[in-house]
C-alpha cells in the first residue's frame, strides 16, 4: 500500500472501471508534476545538464503511486515530451532531447520512480531514516542511466570534462536538500493522513 491508495476514497474505486479511471488519474497526474517540476530548470555554463526538480518529484511521483504506476506516469512524462509537449526541463520538448546529452536521465527516470514505489509498496516512506534510503537508491538509479549515456557525448567518466564532473558532482547538495525534503515530507504525509483516517 502506498500514499495515494490511501488518498482515494474506497467508494471511488469499487469497480474495475473506477479503478482504471484512478490509475489513469493518478499517472496522468504524476507526469503533470514532474513537468511542473521541470519548469524550475537553472542552466550551468560549463554543462549540458541543468539543476531542476524534475528528479524530486520523479522520487515523489514514485513513492507515492507505488512502482507500477510510478513507472507507468514516467513514461507517460516522457511520451508526452516526445510528442512535443513542452514539458522536458525548462519547457524543452522533442525527440532530439531524448537522444541528446541529458536522455540517459530522462529514461532513468522511469526505472527511478518504479525502484522507489517497490521500495515504498515496502513501507521505507513511512520513517525519515529510510525514507531516505529509498530516495538515495532512486538518485542513484537515475545516475546509474545518466551518466553513461552523458560519457557518450562529453567523452568519458573522469576528468575536468568528464561525466562525473559534468553530470554527478554538481548535483551532490542539490541531491542532498532534495533528499532532505523528501525525507521530511513523506512520513509526515503518512502521519497526517493517518489522524484524518482516525478521525
Amino acid at each position: 500500500m502506498v500514499l495515494s491508495d490511501l488518498l482515494i476514497p474506497a467508494a471511488l474505486r469499487r469497480t474495475r472501471a473506477q479503478r482504471l479511471f484512478a490509475d489513469i488519474a493518478l499517472i496522468l497526474g504524476g507526469s503533470l508534476l514532474t513537468a511542473l517540476m521541470a519548469r524550475v530548470a537553472i542552466p550551468l555554463p560549463f554543462t549540458p545538464v541543468p539543476i531542476t526538480g524534475q528528479t524530486f518529484a520523479v522520487l515523489l511521483v514514485g513513492a507515492a503511486l507505488g512502482s507500477w504506476r510510478g513507472g507507468l506516469s514516467m513514461v507517460a512524462y516522457l511520451l508526452e515530451g516526445a510528442l512535443g509537449l513542452p514539458v522536458f526541463a525548462g519547457g524543452a520538448a522533442g525527440l532530439a532531447r531524448l537522444g541528446g546529452p541529458t536522455g540517459g536521465y530522462l529514461i532513468g527516470f522511469v526505472a527511478a520512480a518504479f525502484v522507489t514505489g517497490w521500495l515504498a509498496e515496502r513501507g521505507w516512506d513511512r520513517r525519515p531514516a529510510t525514507t531516505a534510503l529509498a530516495m538515495l537508491a532512486g538518485n542513484a538509479v537515475i545516475y546509474l542511466f545518466g551518466l553513461p549515456w552523458l560519457a557518450g557525448f562529453v567523452g568519458g567518466f573522469l576528468g575536468p570534462k568528464g561525466a562525473l564532473a559534468l553530470g554527478l558532482l554538481p548535483f551532490v547538495v542539490g541531491d542532498l536538500l532534495k533528499l532532505l525534503l523528501a525525507t521530511i515530507a513523506l512520513p509526515s504525509a503518512w502521519f497526517l493522513v493517518r489522524r484524518v483516517r482516525a478521525l
